[in-house]
């Protein structure tokens, strides 16, 4: 299949290494020095979105905000300047589902398919292909997508109509984001009280406060490695769209706003571009530790 792939930061570049190893013929947009070796691999690069999208049969969009994917798409020598009908856009970006279903709305009126197929699984997952995927679009557009989706993603799920992908990744993060702050406050209080840190996460591995990020941000927290797999500020963002989405529709969740404050405060110490296990250096500086 003939792609548009535009977005080759940490998570896109295995995502298209992917591709172009399965045999698909790749129009790389932001090609960079990081990135360079998908050209090399077989990609070829195209100067706008536009380029990209003109005679793919499918386009991926993998960008870190909603301003990002607005621009790529409605912009100056944008990707629906360029797209086929009956062709096939697939943002795997995180951003907000309001937005995302306005967004599917002109790019299906142009007689194209839309499906927001945001991922989880972080930069190991991209790297594995082996990603959890939450799509939102119709089924003819899901059943289109879905061999691309295979090659990039174990996990793979159609949600509902567009936005409903969306909605299901802001709803990840939640979780995501609230047991990462329940983790770091757990070592932290080990920490003050006397207790060896690591002592505490392996009692606790298996038992019902074990968890993925328990395993793998305990242990991040504790050795303090703090190489971003997710950084704070792009987490940051994700739980901003929950709140958002919880003003929207008058909800309360209180605990995903508290978060997204102690992201806030991350980021305005200089740790935005850390890992999100990071945040527990925020906790402990507001302790005084």
């Amino acid at each position: 299949m003939r792609i548009g792939f535009i977005g080759l930061g940490v998570m896109g570049r295995p995502m298209a290494g992917h591709l172009i190893a399965a045999g698909h013929e790749l129009a790389l947009h932001r090609v960079k020095e990081a990135s360079r070796a998908l050209v090399e691999a077989g990609g070829t690069e195209a100067e706008s979105a536009r380029a990209a999208a003109e005679g793919a049969e499918a386009v991926i969009l993998m960008l870190p905000d909603t301003p990002d994917v607005e621009e790529v798409l409605f912009g100056a020598d944008g990707v629906a300047q360029g797209i086929g009908p009956g062709a096939l856009v697939i943002d795997m970006s995180s951003i907000s589902p309001v937005a995302t279903k306005a967004f599917a709305a002109r790019i299906e009126g142009q007689g194209a398919l839309w499906l927001d197929a945001p991922v989880s699984g972080g930069e190991a997952g991209a790297r594995n292909a082996a990603l959890t995927i939450m799509c939102g679009g119709s089924e003819e557009a899901f059943a289109k997508a879905r061999p691309l989706l295979e090659v990039m993603g174990k996990r793979i799920t159609h949600v509902g109509p567009a936005g409903d992908g969306q909605t299901a990744k802001v709803c990840n993060q939640v979780i995501v984001g609230l047991t990462i702050e329940a983790v770091a406050e757990a070592l932290t209080l080990a920490r003050a009280a006397g207790a060896d840190p690591a002592r505490v996460r392996e009692a606790l591995l298996g038992g019902f406060a074990d968890s993925t990020i328990l395993k793998v941000h305990g242990e991040r927290m504790i050795a303090e490695t703090f190489d971003p797999g997710f950084r704070i500020r792009l987490h940051r963002k994700d739980m901003s769209l929950a709140v958002e989405a919880a003003r929207a529709l008058d909800l309360a969740l209180p605990n995903a706003a508290a978060v997204q404050q102690l992201m806030n405060a991350a980021v305005a110490r200089g740790d935005g571009d850390l890992d999100h296990s990071a945040l527990i250096r925020t906790l402990a500086a507001l302790s005084g530790r």
